[in-house]
């Protein structure tokens, strides 16, 4: 021990503590009763003994570290406020109720609050006005890193818990045909399906009397003079279209099919019913019934504008091939269900092509014959004039909506929007503008990656950390990364420049 000791000190090197003591062998006094000056040696030796390793707590805290950077680079730090930091997190990586949520706060490392703080945190969301704060961090974000000359609206319901109506939760229209009282939410997105804007109404509210209201409020709040509102058919109505117009903003918005009859006579009667793939006609639609703005005589599509055509709107149809054959197998389906309902094979609610004469059912010959005539043709209804954007441009803006589509997809599934279970209105909002923000994070998250937001998340949750007791000692080891995992991590971490 001499030896190494000098050998050590020679070295200029300080001893390496493993935090192990050495066995000390007891030594024993002899007295005058001893009956041997040297005791025996039994062969055994005394040993201290350390406590053996334990592992403490096992957490995902990569996971919430990463989700939290994408969280502070959008701006929602500025509310200082950590529990809703940790809902809105929570929301993202595994939705669930109110009560729960402290067991995936625990799962991601973090020390839960109670629940009486997170009711709290619910109502300063709504009386410190978080959604308004949020909405101009998106904003923000978007208007820096993308355009938002062009925005995207559209409508769903969301399912409540509650068994009876109230002044809010209502029983309405429902894709799904459920009876529940529900809430109707109306979301304004960018090109990318980047939220901007989120309102909710009551659940008998109608999609059409939404958009005007949404769109107000988000030019109010950013002081927009110009933009490009894109919505489906559902948003076309009179009044839709003529509020819009008349607060002076430019819209896209798809056309019923049942309209390219009037829209496209003149084109018929002078080009008959034949017409190539991608075919695009620019032309006119009545704002209300039928006006004689396209003139039969004229073999030419007129040029629409707001003062020569004051009655009318552009109108822009296309022709695909393909979604000639998808309508043609949709009406051949919709034509044999509606011919065994006639002859009575099949007993059903009244259903398309079958009318009633003489009080007995019949087919409907004349209304399946237009249905033909028009399929394949897809409309597109604009006040932009076609010296300000091609009708191809039309046509490709409004082919960007299903980024909103996809932004109702990932709140309804992946963040589980709904059912919810909140029962006053303030908690209902409260609700919504925490889905709101877990939407903007996601969208933001996946355009890093390029990846889903489900395959994000379990590549992230098992790379969990470990909290290690060793003789005496607690560490933490973080978890191994693959190169495939560190490079997700970085493209999560890692804000792109803006421009």
């Amino acid at each position: 021990m001499q030896q190494a000791q000098h050998l050590v000190d020679s070295l200029g090197q300080a001893p390496l503590d493993l935090g192990v003591r050495m066995p000390v062998v007891k030594a024993e006094l002899l007295g005058p009763a001893s009956p041997a000056l040297i005791p025996q040696n039994t062969g055994k030796r005394k040993h201290v003994m350390v406590a053996p390793a334990a592992v403490l707590r096992t957490a995902s805290e990569l996971c919430y570290e990463v989700i939290g950077k994408v969280y502070d680079d959008l701006g929602f730090g500025k509310l200082n406020d950590a529990v809703f930091k940790d809902l809105v997190i929570a929301q993202i990586v595994e939705p669930t109720s109110l009560l729960d949520v402290g067991r995936v706060l625990s799962e991601l490392g973090r020390a839960p609050s109670s629940r009486a703080t997170r009711e709290r945190t619910l109502d300063r969301c709504m009386s410190g006005a978080y959604r308004s704060q949020i909405a101009r961090a998106c904003f923000k974000h978007a208007s820096t890193s993308g355009d938002v000359s062009l925005v995207f609206y559209d409508v769903t319901s969301l399912r409540t818990q509650a068994t009876k109506e109230d002044d809010f939760r209502k029983v309405g229209f429902s894709k799904d045909r459920s009876v529940d009282p529900q809430v109707v939410v109306g979301l304004l997105v960018d090109r990318e399906g980047f939220p901007l804007e989120v309102a909710c109404f009551e659940g008998n509210k109608a999609e059409k009397l939404t958009v005007v209201h949404v769109v107000d409020t988000f030019k109010a709040r950013h002081g927009i003079e110009h933009m490009v509102v894109a919505a489906d058919a559902g948003m076309l109505s009179e009044a839709n279209l003529n509020a819009l117009d008349k607060a002076g903003y430019k819209f896209i918005v798809g056309s019923r099919a049942t309209k390219a009859p009037i829209d496209l006579e003149s084109h018929f009667a002078w080009h008959g019913d034949f017409v190539t793939d991608g075919q695009i006609v620019d032309t006119l639609t009545p704002r209300r019934g039928r006006n004689s703005d396209n003139n039969l005589d004229e073999q030419s599509e007129p040029v629409w504008d707001q003062d020569s055509f004051p009655s009318s709107w552009r109108a822009v149809w296309q022709y695909s091939a393909k979604r000639f054959a998808h309508d043609t197998k949709t009406l051949n389906a919709q034509q044999a269900k509606a011919q065994a309902v006639v002859d009575g094979n099949k007993s059903a609610r009244k259903p398309r092509f079958v009318k009633t004469v003489d009080a007995h059912l019949a087919l409907d010959e004349a209304t399946l014959a237009r249905a033909r005539k028009i399929a394949g043709l897809k409309g597109y209804v604009s006040n932009m004039p076609a010296s300000v954007m091609p009708a191809a441009e039309i046509i490709a803006s409004y082919h960007d909506l299903w980024h909103v589509e996809a932004s109702f997809r990932i709140s309804k599934s992946d963040l589980a929007a709904r059912p919810f279970f909140a029962s006053t209105r303030d908690s209902i909002e409260a609700h919504l503008t925490i889905v709101f923000t877990a939407l903007a994070v996601s969208r933001t998250m996946q355009k890093r990656t390029g990846m889903a937001l489900r395959r994000i998340l379990r590549t992230l949750r098992p790379l969990r950390s470990a909290t290690i007791a060793i003789n005496g000692v607690t560490q933490t080891i973080p978890p191994a990364l693959t190169p495939g995992q560190q490079t997700l991590i970085d493209q999560l971490k890692t804000e792109p420049s803006r421009h």
